[in-house]
């Protein structure tokens, strides 16, 4: 008798392939006067040709793909917004099975709901102030790593202590780190990119995020691999965002040295200041 398990995976991966097909299939009216821009420069029966058409636009995506993600600020923060995004679907989808274990509501009064708009209105408010919080491109790693640090932290204590109010805690700054920072990171991208190709980096990000969620449950949920009770999965998040947190103390570290290099050193300038002088003084003699 197959698993019950398992069942699910059929239907999930024809419905994923249904989506994804209904969302990329070429649209007529617009795809057309796209190919046969200036910058395209397409001719009308170049663009009749269904197969070739669809070649051209595969290959200008690649390109524009590589073009966009070769520069270090823009794949830095995508790729804080698709390793985040995946752990925040997972804490805020099961945090609930979390609370009703460690006290069950038949048997007390909870506050889950309070707890839930409270952190989603102090997150919009860290959000809109955030705004006004100038950080340099130098140490946006290491703010990187430091809330990563600061989430796998709160993630741990609310599976480790088990105290429900610590886990309202640990929940509430859990969730204002996380819409502060999507918010730096979406204004990050957006200053690294031109309004066309907004659509192109955010849906890629998403659709990384989302099959990093759908591995991330298969490997710790999926009872054919690890099958973690509750306090076991949030054990396993909490890891996860310390691995998050150790990827973005290696790019600190890597931008800090590139940015150090890059700045001229002391005694070259010196030199150069001699050298000018010199010559400065033996055109006078």
């Amino acid at each position: 008798m197959e698993s019950t398990g398992s069942n699910w995976l059929y239907p999930t991966a024809l419905l994923c392939v249904c989506g994804f097909l209904s969302n990329v299939r070429p649209s007529e009216p617009f795809l057309t006067p796209y190919l046969m821009g200036p910058d395209k420069n397409l001719t009308e029966q170049q663009n009749k040709k269904p197969f070739k058409r669809i070649c051209i636009v595969l290959v200008m995506l690649w390109k524009t793909f590589l073009q966009c993600y070769s520069s270090w600020p823009l794949l830095c923060w995508s790729a804080w917004w698709a390793l985040s995004t995946c752990g925040y679907f997972q804490i805020v989808n099961y945090i609930q099975v979390l609370w009703e274990r460690i006290r069950p509501f038949q048997s007390s009064q909870i506050y889950n709901g309070i707890v839930e708009a409270a952190s989603a209105l102090l997150g919009a408010v860290a959000a809109f102030v955030v705004g006004y919080v100038k950080i340099s491109s130098i140490w946006s790693e290491v703010a990187l790593l430091v809330f990563s640090l600061v989430v796998a932290v709160s993630v741990f204590l609310m599976d480790t202590l088990q105290n429900i109010w610590v886990c309202y805690v640990c929940y509430i700054v859990f969730r204002i780190i996380y819409m502060m920072l999507i918010t730096v990171a979406t204004f990050k991208i957006a200053a690294n990119l031109s309004v066309e190709l907004y659509a192109l980096v955010f849906g890629v990000n998403t659709f990384v995020a989302l099959v990093l969620q759908t591995l991330l449950t298969l490997i710790v949920v999926e009872s054919s691999l690890l099958n973690l009770d509750i306090f076991g999965q949030f054990l396993a998040y909490s890891v996860y965002f310390g691995v998050v947190a150790l990827l973005f103390l290696i790019f600190g570290v890597y931008n800090i040295v590139k940015k150090y290099r890059e700045k001229p050193r002391p005694h070259e300038n010196i030199s150069g200041c001699l050298d000018c002088r010199n010559e400065v003084t033996s055109k006078i003699s």
